[in-house]
């Protein structure tokens, strides 16, 4: 059962999200630390230098981004050893969200993350429980790629049923930078939901060449086009698979139309960067407010109440 916290938490956001939705600009990616417990990366790199909650609003201050879904940053969060301590340190990173969140309303739509290699079966579902029963998220993160475990083995599906079961939705970083994150893996988990959504952060992308990444970009947008349970974030893929995307779901109809989202996966990438490209390569597409953020929050809305439903 949900929390009073988490009650009032998807209370908040439904209630905002049901009455400005429609004009919302959302970054559906992005990732935020508690610099209190994280160091920064040294000298001018920014790729990847963590960024506290309140950095993160003047980034969309400046890149016109009115809310964002936010998940903890890996690269900022240390592992002490033992699958215990790993578990504690990795939900101290998930409950700074979902506390720091809260100093700026309507801004932030926090979501969860999960390591079951790092935390063993167990550990990971604690979190799940946590995060979906006690703060209310209602999208739970696995990296396959960064902590190398494979995305369709029946632990990895153990995982999927219990955060669907609690009324959350599974959410990857989904990419071909790695073997860990193929096409196939995506596709058995959509198939296995069945109506239930997955998402699937970068569409393909992430941290690949162009080379190699070139069969899953395409393998990805006909993958979604065969599971309309799959929801797309357009963070860290090449814009012209991102038009291609657009172009094919477009022509496909509303219901894959409605499945992707625009992101900026900052700090990884800045949002002024990603958004400025966005609103000009889609700028005379009919659906540019969906694309924005439209999509995302009819999205989050049917994904809240199905939550709600499930821990009535």
């Amino acid at each position: 059962m949900l929390s009073s916290f988490a009650r009032q938490h998807v209370a908040q956001l439904t209630s905002y999200l049901a009455a400005h939705g429609a004009t919302l600009t959302i970054d559906a990616d992005v990732h935020g630390t508690d610099l209190q417990t994280a160091t920064r990366k040294p000298g001018g790199y920014y790729h990847g230098r963590p960024l506290s909650l309140a950095e993160l609003v003047c980034e969309m201050d400046g890149a016109g981004v009115d809310m964002a879904n936010v998940w903890q940053n890996p690269a900022a969060t240390t592992y002490p050893g033992g699958e215990d301590q790993n578990t504690l340190a990795l939900l101290a990173a998930n409950l700074y969200l979902a506390e720091g969140s809260q100093e700026f309303p309507n801004r932030f739509i926090p979501s969860g993350w999960i390591d079951p290699r790092a935390c063993g079966l167990d550990g990971a579902k604690h979190i799940v429980r946590k995060c979906v029963e006690d703060f209310g998220f209602v999208l739970v993160k696995m990296n396959p790629a960064q902590n190398q475990f494979a995305m369709a083995s029946p632990e990895v599906w153990q995982l999927v049923q219990y955060i669907a079961d609690l009324g959350a939705v599974p959410a990857f970083h989904y990419g071909a930078d790695t073997p860990f994150t193929p096409a196939s893996g995506l596709e058995a988990i959509a198939r296995k939901l069945g109506d239930w959504p997955v998402v699937a952060v970068h569409m393909g992308g992430g941290g690949a060449g162009y080379v190699e990444a070139e069969n899953q970009y395409h393998a990805s947008i006909a993958l979604g086009l065969r599971y309309p349970n799959i929801r797309f974030i357009f963070s860290a893929l090449r814009d012209t698979y991102i038009a291609e995307a657009i172009d094919q779901y477009t022509a496909a109809g509303e219901i894959y139309r409605r499945n992707l989202f625009c992101a900026s996966d900052a700090p990884y990438g800045r949002m002024r960067w990603n958004f400025g490209g966005f609103r000009e390569l889609i700028k005379d597409h009919p659906n540019k407010q969906g694309f924005l953020g439209q999509n995302f929050a009819d999205f989050l809305l049917s994904s809240y109440q199905a939550l709600l439903k499930r821990n009535a």
